[in-house]
């Protein structure tokens, strides 16, 4: 999470564009109060609010507002902040809460999934005070994004032909982890085997997620500031052979997977504009891009930003998931004729997030958090199978696969805003009277979760905490013994192993080796404090390595070559 903020008095002038969606924080300026004399806003240009109510903001104070909220809370509230995983920040409701409440509430955040931005060190006192005022201003509406601006900043570095035919390096490609440096802008390329750092590759900032083609050769990199960047894996050195701007906020990325058309197309979503776009999956040219704006589920009302959150690729199919956060509606993709393009539109929740697969890779679990539900896609029939109610705010990464030992198969999901875990049964053949019902509900260490995590050969189910504000919570990890889910979870202090000082060392993101013995945990802390990688043997949980480097820093998502291609979670 950057604190450092380009030249604010240089940013304040910019295009808008280029101050909202290409900031990377390589400056630092702050807003300097004098402490006697005449108004320190004296010689300050004003930010004109077209409400008199909204609390006064210098143009540089409003020009670093927005840049944090596009670092930190556009994700959950908005980028018109109209809410969705998080609450609505429109100032109607904000002007009511007044700076102090609102000041408050950034400051120590809630067991709900608020992070503590103030008390965590992520934000100063007096950025805390600025987003209070911020949020009660008008939301800025940043400009569109089409097919002249993506095309104007498509790169290939390396075209296909100049690419080998075969791996030049000798790495063990399925046990190497792609690694968010998520402040630095970068990923960080880990053997799994020697637990050392291969490569850091400088991508977009505040890198979001990593996918796997097809094959495994080339890995899709995709950051909040919406930069994609392919790496091909069989270079003697990993290095990015093409990147492409698709928007100005972005998410998600996914490759083809069906028989016939593997490596071939890679798509991916942005946040703004609300739009996706099918690119080739070896060049990242630009095909298609279509818009998700438009009516929502249930109440049917017209939505000006439906979000893309996350995308799957069928296995049944030449189709990608598509799932439209705001509107609640699903896109299935038909991607074997872009010219002719047609999608079935299947109806689901509000607030579509994150979600994946269950084990037999049929079933799209995808969490409608802010609805409390998940919705069951079969990607058989392109059919919508069940909508389940769960708890608060589920967000599940891409859930858990594993078999309940009285239910049979599950998957499984974590919550933001409660500390239930839910277990719903996957196995309609078999077990059809568990099937697409929530069949055991744990109680977990409170909410603030983010990730839940287990793996094929392993007997134990891990779910993090990181956005909880007890440190306590958000520096441990709950972990559970399948065969015995009824006794409850033992706490590793996997924050406490890391050897780190100071710092908020948040636990997050449980990720295995391919062999499924290692467990691999973030240990992220802000970008001026020390990070880690820690390391668990599965089966006896103890610690087997702590990886600490310069490079590591604020590691968040970790992707291992081998689960994220084979969709093991």
């Amino acid at each position: 999470m950057n604190r450092t903020i380009l030249g604010l008095m240089v940013l304040a002038t910019l295009p808008f564009a280029t101050a909202y969606a290409e900031t990377a924080g390589h400056g630092k300026v702050e807003v300097i109060y004098e402490s006697s004399g005449g108004s320190p806003l004296a010689n300050e240009p004003m930010h004109q609010n077209i409400n008199p109510k909204a609390p006064p903001m210098t143009e540089a104070e409003f020009a670093q507002g927005k840049e944090i909220f596009f670092q930190r809370c556009a994700g959950c509230h908005g980028v018109l902040r109209k809410g969705a995983t998080g609450k609505p920040l429109t100032p109607n409701i904000t002007l009511e809460r007044g700076t102090e409440y609102l000041k408050t509430f950034i400051n120590y955040g809630s067991p709900a999934g608020m992070p503590n931005w103030g008390t965590s060190g992520e934000l100063t006192e007096a950025q805390v005070d600025l987003m209070a005022r911020y949020v009660q201003q008008e939301p800025p509406t940043p400009p569109e994004y089409g097919m002249k601006e993506m095309e104007s900043t498509w790169k290939v570095m390396v075209p296909p032909e100049k690419r080998p035919v075969k791996q030049m390096n000798k790495l063990n490609l399925k046990n190497l982890f792609s690694v968010t440096l998520r402040d630095a802008g970068k990923i960080a390329l880990i053997d799994g085997d020697t637990k050392k750092i291969v490569e850091t590759i400088k991508t977009g900032y505040a890198v979001h997620i990593s996918r796997m083609s097809a094959s495994g050769r080339y890995l899709y990199v995709i950051g909040r500031d919406a930069r994609l960047d392919l790496i091909d894996l069989w270079m003697e050195k990993p290095a990015i052979v093409a990147e492409i701007k698709i928007g100005l906020e972005a998410r998600s990325v996914e490759t083809s997977k069906f028989k016939g058309f593997e490596d071939k197309l890679a798509i991916a979503g942005t946040y703004w504009p609300p739009q996706f776009v099918i690119m080739d999956g070896d060049t990242l040219k630009p095909r298609k891009i279509v818009s998700t704006r438009g009516m929502t589920v249930e109440p049917q009302e017209y939505h000006p930003e439906p979000r893309v959150a996350s995308i799957v690729a069928s296995h049944y199919h030449p189709e990608f998931l598509v799932n439209a956060k705001e509107t609640g509606k699903i896109y299935m993709v038909d991607y074997s004729d872009l010219v002719n393009l047609k999608m079935t539109i299947i109806d689901a929740a509000r607030f579509l997030h994150d979600g994946g697969f269950e084990s037999t890779g049929r079933y799209m679990m995808v969490a409608a958090n802010a609805s409390n539900k998940i919705a069951v896609v079969d990607t058989k029939t392109d059919k919508l199978a069940a909508m389940v109610d769960v708890g608060k705010t589920p967000h599940p990464g891409r859930g858990a696969n594993f078999i309940d030992p009285k239910f049979g198969p599950v998957w499984a999901t974590g919550d933001l805003g409660d500390d239930s875990i839910t277990l719903i049964g996957t196995d309609p053949v078999k077990h059809k009277q568990n099937a697409w019902k929530v069949v055991r509900t744990l109680k977990g260490q409170g909410g603030g979760s983010l990730f839940i995590k287990t793996h094929p050969k392993s007997k134990n189910l891990w779910v993090d905490t990181p956005l909880n504000p007890d440190p306590a919570l958000s520096q441990s990890i709950a972990v559970y013994d399948i065969a015995h889910l009824d006794k409850g979870y033992t706490v590793l202090p996997i924050g406490e192993w890391s050897g780190l000082g100071e710092g908020a060392k948040r636990v997050l993101q449980p990720e295995y080796n391919a062999a499924g013995d290692e467990v691999w945990f973030s240990i992220w802390s802000a970008k001026d404090k020390e990070s880690a990688i820690v390391v668990v043997d599965d089966k006896t949980r103890k610690l087997k390595n702590v990886i600490r480097d310069a490079e590591i820093v604020t590691p968040t998502g970790k992707f291992n070559v081998y689960n994220t291609q084979h969709d093991v979670y």
